[in-house]
């Protein structure tokens, strides 16, 4: 017993006896980044020696190239003339391929070059599937450009199948070069990040090449393999300079030496002789052997069968510390692990840091099969070559015909406010009240003998008490009575209750800044400390319990409990009301006509008739608004709006708004476009051929201000080529032509940018020329490069005549106010203005604040159109408006108004600025507080937010009992209508009267209507923000609301 504890405690002390460390993992291999001074240029790396034993033979190493180039508008119009810089791309590819050759590359591998392409726009063309150089180039001179939209991730796509689908042999190498400006109009396939990682999992290393400088970085460098510092290295095709194109052949240099060496990493190996010996016969078991000395120790020996369970031995003492250990020395580099088998598509992760370069380790005979090793890191990329030989000097290319563009002006001011807009239609007339319950209809009978006047009648009984009549209307309000006399003076009354307790007072000044103290002297760095040991990993103690949350929100409304059971018949009902009278008899018959009775005596003097106002105020309640009218008598316009890709959709968007605020200017438009007189409109909207779309001049349903610009707002960038004379002979045909009226003046309006694809005819730029009666206006506009309008076309395009030529920089003078003013004054030189004879206006009486409760809540639209100076004119009309108003003296006063504002944009973004409240210091705080929102706008979510957050808060009231709820709209009605229906109707469920004010042109009458629920008095109309609290407009305000 003694013997086996003394065996057990042995082998404790050896367990605790301090082991030979080694080190795990990779050690960490100082890069580019780590050494001090700057970063160098990449070196060559040597070739990799071969270890002694090993064979050295050449191994094939095929690479297949794929180029996928940009032939879409953005590309063939960008230099003058259009097309020019496609060619000088299609020669830096040739240059790129004349400079592939098949080589033995270091003395290790060979390499072979198969090369194949597509072009692509919103399609792509495969213009050769892999071939030699001589082949390619041949196929290469074929190809013509697109000229229409940009696809890339489609083209990514395509490339991807075209390299994985048509080629099958010897494991090769892929490779793609990219050549486009990074530019995009849509994404159908997906994104070009998607399509690329695509390719780089079928092994496919992608090359992103600017055509020129003019390029979209993102689209660029998502094009571009990892890293960015090989795939994307600034390649460029063509060099612009001093209006002349030169191809870049040192891009081309260093993605070919890049391709190499990457080829040269994928495909070289070594392997080393490896002859098998003859196993040998088994051997006899030897005897055992007598028990020898204690020996050195050994090499770890293989893993034993575990042995019988010993008996649990003392607790021994615990060994002291032991020293650390000498460094060990640097190991060398790990032989490369096997290639691992493809995982799944893994989620976009986030940029990690960039990573340190390795070195490339000598690679060693083949040992025991290892655990496999962590990815190696990318090689160096070589120096760069020495420079070729000069070439020859190229042909004279053909002139340009506009020269570099000019120097960016500054934007122009921001224009002022449009004139108001049309009246809008009438409102329905409302619907007839009920009418009376018949009478008893009595028998006819003959007119009898007048008979004596007879006595005076007793006073009759005094009937019952009548039911309680309609509410009558809002009474005027009366007139100051006499002064009374002074009464006496009454007993002194009761202790009246506490006010209300004040407001929070505002905030106190900032103190003035204390002065800046002395920087204290850096202390000396201390010595560097010893590495500590690992630390002990437990969980610590349990955290204090943490404070109370707050309520959570209320729970959505639960679903409809069960029925329950049938309950006991209920007690007899009170008698009930008398039924409805029956219904009429049937007439009798017509009796014997009677003889002639005498004359009548004088009748009563009737009652006055109706005056000129009152004939005045039937009128407008039965017709609506009388306003003042603009005619421009028979007049067909026609606007003709490029939609090509060169143009970009926010330009586009420009053009349509150009579109809607001239004919804000031009007055109403005829109601019936087969009227002989009165304005209509159409428009053409044209890219490449087969894509024009046009509302036409006699569309019957644009038979409204308000159908026009609906139609106008519809229409969808079509992002293709510009066929500009193509599009002008389909405006004469299928708008002019057949539908021009007899006594009509026609206007046609052309915007481009001056450009047009030369596949296009060009003796079409006149074609709307050949008819006398149509007068055209040419508006050219920079495009999206810069590039300034080309005269020439735009001068052919107007009929040779300068005067109906404009020319502008950038798309967004279209809808300035001075420009939108000459073009009012070109369409409708002679305009006719109608108005009404008005003699009289009556504006309705409404009794003051002071006598009656008002619960006021302000809603202004914070949106883009209103600005950021304009948005500071409605916070003082606020204000004003709140310093005139009669507030409630505490919060238990039942008499005159509290007030609340709130400001909204889109569905989602309601501010509250105060809720009602009757204290001016926080009003005050609130508007000086409230930010511009400059979003889009949406009403109808708004008035549901402020009904159910203002007005009340889950289920408590927060306005005043037989107080009038009144919204104040501020906005000019363009935003989002959806369920704007259901917000009115929840309006007018929660007993709100509203009131809107407005500004501008540029206005939806038909929303500004619903949101006055249908009332035009309470629509208080202005040509400028700034006149809202310095004009009597202020004034009719108050006394409507109040």
């Amino acid at each position: 017993m003694t013997l086996i504890s003394g065996f057990i405690l042995l082998c404790m002390l050896r367990a605790v006896m301090p082991q030979g460390l080694t080190p795990r993992g990779p050690r960490p291999i100082p890069g580019q980044g780590d050494r001090p001074g700057p970063t160098q240029a990449p070196q060559e790396p040597e070739p990799i020696p071969v270890p002694a034993g090993c064979e050295s033979r050449i191994i094939n190493c095929p690479i297949k190239l794929f180029f996928t180039i940009d032939t879409s508008e953005t590309i063939a119009l960008q230099e003058s003339p259009p097309g020019v810089l496609v060619e000088n791309i299609k020669e830096f590819t040739k240059m790129f391929v004349q400079r592939l050759a098949d080589e033995e590359y270091r003395g290790q591998i060979q390499i072979t070059w198969s090369i194949g392409g597509l072009h692509f726009s919103q399609k792509q063309v495969v213009f050769s599937q892999f071939a030699t150089r001589e082949s390619f180039i041949r196929s290469l001179s074929g190809i013509r450009y697109l000229g229409k939209g940009t696809y890339i991730d489609c083209a990514l796509k395509n490339m991807t199948y075209q390299m994985t689908h048509h080629y099958s042999g010897t494991k090769a190498v892929f490779f793609s070069v990219v050549i486009t400006d990074g530019h995009v109009t849509g994404n159908p396939c997906g994104g070009i990040k998607m399509m690329s990682d695509r390719a780089q999992e079928q092994g496919i290393h992608i090359f992103s090449v600017a055509a020129t400088r003019m390029i979209d970085k993102i689209g660029m460098s998502e094009v571009a393999s990892p890293p960015a510092e090989v795939y994307r290295d600034d390649y460029i095709a063509v060099e612009i300079v001093d209006g002349r194109p030169r191809i870049q052949t040192k891009s081309i240099d260093r993605i070919i030496k890049i391709m190499k060496h990457q080829a040269y990493l994928q495909c070289y190996e070594h392997k080393c002789l490896q002859t098998p010996g003859i196993i040998g016969p088994k051997g006899p078991h030897g005897q055992k052997g007598a028990k020898g000395i204690r020996g050195v120790a050994g090499p770890k020996g293989e893993k034993g069968r575990q042995g019988d369970p010993g008996i649990e031995g003392p607790i021994g003492p615990p060994g002291s510390k032991g020293n650390i250990g000498p460094k060990g020395e640097k190991g060398d580099i790990g032989q490369s692990g096997a290639k691992g088998f493809r995982g799944e598509y893994g989620r976009n992760g986030t940029d990690g840091q960039k990573g340190k370069m390795g070195r490339i380790g000598a690679p060693g005979c083949k040992g025991d099969p290892g655990e496999s090793g962590p990815t190696g890191y990318l090689g160096e990329v070589g120096e760069t070559g020495p420079p070729g030989d000069l070439g020859k000097k190229g042909d004279h290319g053909i002139p340009g015909k506009s020269g570099p563009p000019g120097i960016v002006g500054e934007p122009g001011r921001k224009g002022e406010r449009g004139y108001p807009g049309n009246p809008g239609p009438p409102g329905q007339r409302g619907t007839p009240g009920r009418d009376g319950k018949p009478g008893e209809k009595g028998h006819e009978g003959g007119r009898g003998n007048p008979g004596k006047k007879g006595t005076a009648g007793t006073v009759g009984k005094k009937g019952e008490k009548g039911e309680r009549g309609l509410p009558g209307g809002r009474g005027q309000v009366g007139e100051d009575g006499f002064k009374g006399a002074k009464g006496d003076q009454g007993l002194p009354g009761p202790r009246g209750q506490s006010g209300a307790p004040g407001g929070p007072g505002p905030n106190g000044t900032m103190g003035d800044p204390g002065d800046t103290g002395s920087r204290g002297d850096t202390g000396t760095p201390g010595p560097k400390g010893d590495r500590g040991r690992p630390g002990f990993s437990y969980p610590g103690p349990r955290g204090p319990t943490g404070d109370r949350g707050d309520p959570g929100r209320l729970g959505p409304r639960g679903v409809r409990g069960d029925c329950g059971a049938k309950g006991d018949p209920g007690a007899k009902g009170e008698k009930g009301d008398p039924g409805e009278p029956g219904e009429l008899g049937q007439p009798g018959e017509r009796g014997i006509r009677g003889d002639p009775g005498p004359d009548g005596g004088t009748g009563l003097v009737g009652d006055p008739g109706l005056t000129d106002c009152d004939v005045m105020t039937y009128i407008r309640e039965t017709c609506g608004c009388c306003d003042c009218e603009k005619r421009c008598g028979a007049l067909d316009i026609v606007f003709v709006i490029d939609s090509s890709e060169s143009v970009g959709l926010m330009n586009f968007t420009m053009e349509k708004n150009f579109v809607i605020n001239t004919i804000n200017r031009l007055g109403s438009m005829a109601n019936d476009p087969a009227s002989p007189s009165g304005t209509r409109v159409g428009v053409v909207q044209y890219s490449h051929n087969g894509t024009f779309e046009a509302i036409r001049l006699d569309d019957p349903t644009i038979n409204s201000m308000s159908a026009f610009k609906t139609a106008v707002k519809n229409l969808q960038w079509i992002a293709g080529g510009t066929f500009t004379p193509s599009a002008l002979k389909f405006a004469y045909d299928h708008l002019i032509r057949d539908s021009k009226r007899a006594r009509a003046s026609v206007s046609v309006v052309v915007i481009t940018d001056g450009r047009f694809d030369p596949r296009d005819d060009e003796d079409l730029l006149g074609y709307l020329c050949r008819d006398d009666r149509v007068v055209v206006n040419a508006i050219g506009v920079g495009d999206m490069f810069r590039k300034v309008q080309d005269d020439e076309i735009l001068g052919s395009i107007a009929c040779d005549n300068k005067e109906r030529v404009t020319g502008m920089k950038y798309f967004v003078d279209l809808v300035a106010e001075n420009f939108i003013d000459k073009m009012e004054t070109v369409l409708c030189p002679e305009p006719v203005i109608v108005c009404p004879d008005l003699p009289c206006q009556n504006k309705p009486d409404v009794a003051q604040c002071v006598h009656r409760p008002v619960d006021l809540v302000f809603l202004l639209d914070g949106s883009e159109r209103l600005g950021e100076e304009n948005f500071r004119y409605v916070r003082e009309f606020v204000q004003k408006a709140v310093d005139r108003l009669g507030l409630a003296q505490s919060r238990t006063d039942l008499m005159r108004a509290r007030i609340a504002l709130m400001e909204y944009g889109n569905e989602d973004e309601h501010h509250i600025a105060f809720s009602l409240t009757h204290d001016p210091v926080l009003m005050a705080d609130g508007i000086v507080r409230l930010p511009y929102l400059d979003s889009s706008s949406s009403v109808a979510p708004a008035i549901i937010h402020a009904i159910d957050n203002i007005l009340g808060k889950g289920n408590t009231r927060q306005t005043r009992r037989n107080a009038e709820i009144s919204f104040v709209f501020v906005t000019d009605g363009i935003t989002d209508t959806k369920n704007l229906d259901e917000a009115i109707s929840a309006m007018r469920g929660s007993q709100v009267v509203s009131t809107v004010i407005t500004t501008g042109s540029d206005v939806d009458q038909e929303v500004l209507l619903k949101l006055a629920m249908g009332d035009r008095d309470a629509i208080f109309k202005r040509q400028d923000v700034s006149d809202l609290s310095q004009t009597s407009l202020f004034e009719d305000f108050i006394k409507w609301v109040c």
